[in-house]
């Protein structure tokens, strides 16, 4: 689900407010490059679309010509998630994403992460899809269930949860180690790349380990939501071993 906030003065209160935006809509022809100038300094998605867009999805309300979509779903803190872990007695289980761009692949990503035991999804501020309508739908309700922090910056983020002592494994298609190599009885983040590009390099080398998935067949990869449900479900695995 998501919610509007209408015009001008509250748009631009809100950007400058840190307000988690999926987007910014601007009516064709409207005089606001002000605010379009905001959009750009906090890489904030914006479109321009015909006035009779605004119109209809404002109500009739006066929307001056610009709209932004917020999420309506909470977000949690990381402070949060790893106390959600504390509570349960378990070892930290995160899952870091960098750069999902799909809203589909995130609430595939949420199910799984549900299913799999994981105690929260940290996902970046900027250049990434939030908690939007259609996350939620595809999340099957996980999305309720399943904590998910919002961060302004991941490597300051792999950085403070090292000296926690949580472990973090990424994937990557170069790793010499294959994902059911490794022993996952450890606080851990497990680390998922944009769906093009993969783990952005200074965050890959923040990782302890990379693990890959085997590729068999002609495609060089797999889609980021069905990659991630396999080396979930290999840590649910790897720590139940003993269990």
């Amino acid at each position: 689900m998501s919610d509007w906030i209408l015009g001008r003065h509250a748009v631009t209160e809100a950007i400058r407010a840190g307000r988690d935006m999926e987007k910014v809509l601007f009516a064709e022809g409207a005089q606001l490059s002000a605010i379009q100038e905001e959009c750009k300094n906090q890489r904030i998605t914006f479109q321009r679309v015909p006035r009779s867009k605004l119109d209809q999805l404002s109500e009739g309300k006066n929307h001056q010509g610009v709209m932004a979509q917020v999420s309506s779903y909470r977000y949690s803190t990381v402070e949060e998630i790893l106390a959600r872990a504390d509570e349960r007695g378990e070892m930290p289980f995160l899952l870091l994403l960098d750069g999902i761009e799909d809203p589909h692949n995130l609430g595939s990503i949420l199910r799984s992460a549900d299913a799999a035991g994981v105690h929260g999804v940290v996902i970046p501020k900027r250049r990434a899809v939030g908690l939007t309508g259609t996350v939620g739908k595809t999340s099957a309700g996980a999305i309720e269930y399943v904590p998910v922090a919002r961060v302004a910056n991941l490597n300051r983020l792999a950085d403070d949860l090292k000296k926690q002592g949580i472990w973090l494994v990424g994937t990557a298609g170069e790793a010499k180690q294959e994902y059911h190599q490794l022993d996952y009885r450890m606080p851990l983040a497990l680390v998922i790349g944009n769906e093009g590009q993969g783990i952005s390099p200074l965050l890959k080398k923040k990782c302890d380990f990379l693990a890959k998935l085997p590729m068999k067949g002609k495609v060089s990869s797999l889609n980021a939501s069905v990659a991630t449900g396999i080396f979930l479900y290999e840590v649910m695995r790897g720590r139940q071993v003993d269990g």
